[in-house]
C-alpha cells in the first residue's frame, strides 16, 4: 500500500469498528445529552429488533429490560449498608470522647447501659459506663475531675478532625465537603473524573464517621448523598447500557441522590422529592420509579443493620399531645420569618469565607483551620450540655413533648398533676430547670449560627442539614417556651381565651422546635415540598404539615427577597461550575449574534473543510487551540455548514489510524463525506473520519433571541450550538458562552465560570 498507489483504492473508513475513547468525555467538560439519548434509542431499536431473530436474543432484551431495577436494589443495598456502618460508628465515636464502657469497648453509652438495673431516671449513670476522670481518677466529682474529662473531650475531638483531613488531603481530595453542589452540576451534565470513584467513596466513608465524631458543626446528611452517588456511580459498571452512556449513568445517579436523603432522614418520600426538586436536571418517570425502590429498599437496609439507633425509619419521632391552634400560626409564620433571614445571612456569610479562602494564604493551610476551628469548638462546647451532645440528639430533645417521666431540664416545670388525663399535662409555670435551659440554649443558638459558618466547606466531609435545623429548633424552643408561659399567665388575654382556658395543655414547645427546625434548613436550601414532606417522614407528624409549610413558604419568600440563591447554588458559582440553573427566567432582550463567537475584531472560527485538509492540517489546529470540538464546512470559502466534530474523538481517530493502518502520513488527506476526493494517483492514503462527524448540530440563526437560545440550553442539554445567516456558519455559541452572558447581565464576574 505504498504512496505511489491511487488514494481510492487504499483508502478506507477506519472507525467503521467504534474505537475506545471515542464518543467519550474530556475532564471538566460538559456531555451531549443529545447524543447520548440518541445512541441510547438506537441501541435499544437494535436490541428490539434482535429479540425477534432468536430466544438467546429475547433473553438479553429481558435482561436489559430488568438491569435498571438490579441496579436500584444493589445501590439501595450498598448505600444503606454504608450509612448503617456510618451510623453505628459515629454513636461509638461521639460517646467515647466523653468516656468508655467496662463491659466492652465497643460499646457507645446508651448500648453500654441496655442491661444496667439503674432506675429510669438513672439510665445514662449506669455503673458499665465510666467517664474518663473515673477511669483515670477513681471518681467523676470535683474541679480536677471536670478539666481531666475537659481535656479528653478536646483532645479526641482534635484527633478525630486532624485524621479527617489529613486522609482528606492525602488520597481523595474529592471527599470534603456536603458534595450536594458537585453532584448537581454532574447531574447536569458536567465531567468530574474521580469525584464518584472508589477512593472517594472509601476515604468519604471513613472520614465522614471522624468529622461527625469530632463535634464540628456539620452533619453527615449531605455528604450521605455523595456516599450514595459514589455507590451508583461504581454499580453503573457492571452494567454495560450505563457503563458506556453517560446520560443513563446520570438517571442512576438521581436514584442513588433518592437512597442518600433517605438513609440520612429515613425518608424515602422525601428522598425522592429532594432528587427531583433539588438535584436532577433529567428525570424522567421510570426514574421516579426506580428512586423510589432504591430509597426503600435503602431505608429498610439501614433498618434492619441499626434497629436501635437515630437511624430507624423515623429519626425524630415526635407525638404531641395537642392540636395546634389557627392563631398559632402567627409565631409560626415568624419562625419562618427568622428561618428566612438566617438562611439568607448564613449563605452571604459562608460564601464571603469561602471567597477569602480560596483568594488568600488560607486556603493553602486546610488543616492549620481545622486544628483552630476545632479546637474553638470543643472548648466552647463542652461546658453547655447542649452543645457538648450531638446535633441529632439535641434536635431529638428539642422536638420532645414533655411527659411525666421526662428527666430533662426542659421538662422542669412547677408540677401540678391534679388535672393530668393520661400522659397529657397542663401548661404549667416553668420551673428553675426550665430558666437554666433556657440560657443554655440562647448561649448554643448563638455558637451554632456562627461557628457553621466557618466549618461548612473546610476541607473535611460537611453536611448542612443538621446543623441548620438545630439552629431552628433551638429557636423554635425558646419561642415555644415563651408562648407557653405567656398562655399560662396570661389566660385571659383576648388571643388566649376560648381555645387556651388555665389548667389546659394547648402550646406544645416541641412542634415550635420542629416548626423552626423546617424554617431555617428551608432558609438555607430554598426547599419547599420536599422539605415539608421530608420533616413529616422524620418526626410521623403528619397533622401538622400546615404548620411546616406555611414556614418554609416565608423563609423561601423572606430569603429569597434578599438573595435569590440557595447555599448550593451560591457554591456552584463559587467554584464556577458551568451550571445552568433551569428555574430562573431570563427575560433580557439579546439576540444570538451578540453572544456567538467570534466577537467583532476576534480572529476568524477555527473550522475543518470535508475534504481539503491533511492530517497534519488538523493536527495543527488541535494544538494551537483548546476547544472541544470544530464545526465542519465544504470549503473556508462558502462557509456552508456540513456537521460537527469533537476535539477528543479526531485525536484518538488520528493516533489509531497512524498505528494500525497503513499509508496514513502527516500529508494524507482527511475527509468527512461519503465518497472520497478526486486526487492524484501519487497521493498518500486518505483517512475517511465520516463515522465521529454529527450530522445534525443544532443551529440557530444570528437573529435568535437569546431567551430561546437559554431555553433551549436548558431543556435539550446543549454544550454548543452553531449560529448561522441563510445557511451560512458565523459562529459558535457554547453553554460556558451563555452562562457568562448572564452573569454579565446580573453585573457578575463572567469570568467567574471557569469551565467547559
Amino acid at each position: 500500500n505504498g504512496g505511489g498507489m491511487n488514494g481510492t483504492s487504499t483508502m478506507m473508513d477506519f472507525l467503521e469498528e467504534p474505537l475506545p475513547g471515542v464518543g467519550t468525555y474530556e475532564d471538566f467538560n460538559t456531555i451531549d445529552w443529545v447524543r447520548e439519548k440518541s445512541r441510547d434509542r438506537d441501541r435499544h431499536r437494535e436490541i428490539t429488533s434482535r429479540s425477534k431473530e432468536s430466544t438467546w436474543a429475547l433473553i438479553h432484551s429481558v435482561s436489559d429490560a430488568f438491569s435498571g431495577w438490579l441496579l436500584m436494589l444493589l445501590i439501595g443495598l450498598l448505600a444503606g449498608s454504608l450509612a448503617g456502618l456510618i451510623d453505628i460508628s459515629a454513636h461509638w465515636m461521639t460517646d467515647l470522647k466523653e468516656g468508655v464502657c467496662l463491659a466492652g469497648f465497643w460499646f457507645n453509652h446508651e448500648h453500654c447501659c441496655w442491661k444496667s438495673n439503674t432506675t429510669f431516671t438513672d439510665r445514662d449513670k449506669c455503673p458499665e459506663w465510666k467517664s474518663w476522670s473515673q477511669l483515670i481518677l477513681g471518681h467523676g466529682e470535683g474541679a480536677f475531675a471536670y478539666i481531666l474529662n475537659y481535656f479528653m473531650y478536646v483532645i479526641w475531638a482534635l484527633l478525630f478532625s486532624l485524621l479527617a483531613v489529613l486522609l482528606v488531603k492525602g488520597f481523595a481530595p474529592y471527599a470534603c465537603g456536603s458534595g450536594i453542589p458537585e453532584i448537581k452540576t454532574i447531574l447536569s451534565g458536567f465531567i468530574i473524573r474521580g469525584y464518584l470513584g472508589k477512593w472517594t467513596l472509601i476515604i468519604k466513608t471513613i472520614t465522614l464517621v471522624l468529622a461527625v465524631s469530632s463535634g464540628l458543626s456539620l452533619g453527615k446528611e449531605g455528604p450521605l448523598v455523595h456516599v450514595a452517588c459514589c455507590c451508583g456511580n461504581i454499580l453503573c459498571h457492571l452494567f454495560t447500557k450505563y457503563r458506556k452512556n453517560e446520560a443513563k449513568r446520570r438517571e442512576v445517579l438521581s436514584a442513588a441522590a433518592a437512597a442518600g436523603v433517605s438513609v440520612a432522614f429515613g425518608a424515602p418520600i422525601g428522598g425522592v422529592l429532594f432528587s427531583l426538586e433539588e438535584v436532577s436536571y433529567y428525570f424522567p418517570l421510570k426514574t421516579l420509579w426506580r428512586s423510589f425502590f432504591a430509597a426503600l429498599v435503602a431505608a429498610f437496609t439501614l433498618r434492619s443493620i441499626n434497629p436501635f439507633g437515630n437511624s430507624r425509619l423515623v429519626l425524630f419521632y415526635v407525638e404531641f399531645h395537642m392540636p395546634w391552634h389557627l392563631l398559632e400560626l402567627v409565631p409560626f409564620i415568624l419562625l419562618g420569618i427568622f428561618g428566612g433571614l438566617w438562611g439568607a445571612f448564613f449563605i452571604r456569610s459562608n460564601i464571603a469565607w469561602c471567597r477569602r479562602r480560596k483568594t488568600t494564604k488560607l486556603g493553602k493551610y486546610p488543616v492549620l483551620e481545622v486544628f483552630v476551628v476545632t479546637a474553638i469548638t470543643a472548648v466552647l462546647a463542652f461546658p453547655n450540655e447542649y452543645t457538648r451532645m450531638s446535633t441529632s440528639e439535641l434536635i431529638s430533645e428539642l422536638f420532645n413533648d414533655c411527659g411525666i417521666l421526662d428527666s430533662s431540664k426542659l421538662c422542669e416545670y412547677v408540677n401540678d398533676f391534679n388535672s393530668t388525663k393520661g400522659d397529657d399535662l397542663p401548661d404549667r409555670a416553668a420551673g428553675p430547670g426550665v430558666y437554666t435551659a433556657m440560657w443554655q440554649l440562647a448561649l448554643a443558638l448563638i455558637m451554632k449560627v456562627f461557628i457553621t459558618i466557618f466549618t461548612f466547606g473546610m476541607k473535611v466531609p460537611s453536611g448542612l442539614f443538621i446543623p441548620s435545623m438545630a439552629v431552628g429548633a433551638i429557636a423554635g424552643r425558646l419561642l415555644g417556651v415563651a408562648v407557653e408561659q405567656l398562655a399560662y399567665y396570661h389566660h385571659d388575654w383576648a388571643i388566649f381565651s376560648g381555645w387556651c382556658s388555665q389548667g389546659a395543655d394547648c402550646i406544645t414547645p416541641g412542634l415550635y422546635a420542629m416548626v423552626g427546625a423546617a424554617a431555617c434548613l428551608g432558609g438555607v436550601t430554598r426547599m419547599t415540598v420536599s422539605l415539608v414532606v421530608i420533616m413529616f417522614e422524620l418526626t410521623g407528624g403528619l397533622e401538622y404539615i400546615v404548620p411546616l409549610m406555611a414556614a418554609a413558604m416565608t423563609s423561601k419568600w423572606v430569603a429569597d427577597a434578599i438573595g435569590r440563591e440557595g447555599i448550593y447554588d451560591a457554591h456552584i458559582r463559587l467554584n464556577g461550575y458551568p451550571f445552568l440553573e433551569a428555574k430562573e427566567e431570563f427575560s433580557h432582550k439579546t439576540l444570538a449574534m451578540d453572544v456567538m463567537r467570534p466577537r467583532r475584531n476576534d480572529p476568524p472560527l477555527t473550522v475543518i473543510t470535508q475534504d481539503s485538509m491533511t492530517v497534519e492540517d488538523v493536527e495543527t489546529i488541535i494544538s494551537e487551540t483548546t476547544y472541544s470540538g470544530y464545526p465542519v464546512v465544504v470549503s473556508r470559502e462558502s462557509q456552508r455548514l456540513v456537521g460537527f466534530v469533537l476535539r477528543r474523538d479526531l485525536i484518538i481517530s488520528i493516533e489509531n489510524a497512524r498505528k494500525k493502518q497503513d499509508g496514513i502520513v502527516s500529508t494524507s488527506i482527511i475527509y468527512f463525506t461519503d465518497h472520497s476526493p478526486p486526487l492524484p494517483p501519487s497521493s498518500p492514503s486518505m483517512l475517511k473520519l465520516r463515522s465521529i462527524l454529527d450530522l445534525s448540530p443544532f443551529t440557530v440563526t444570528d437573529q435568535t433571541p437569546m431567551e430561546i437560545v437559554v431555553d433551549i440550553f436548558r431543556k435539550l442539554g446543549l454544550r454548543q450550538c452553531l449560529v448561522t445567516h441563510n445557511g451560512k456558519l458565523l459562529g459558535i455559541i457554547t453553554k460556558k458562552d451563555v452562562l457568562k452572558h448572564i452573569a454579565q447581565l446580573a453585573n457578575q464576574d463572567p469570568d467567574s465560570i471557569l469551565f467547559n
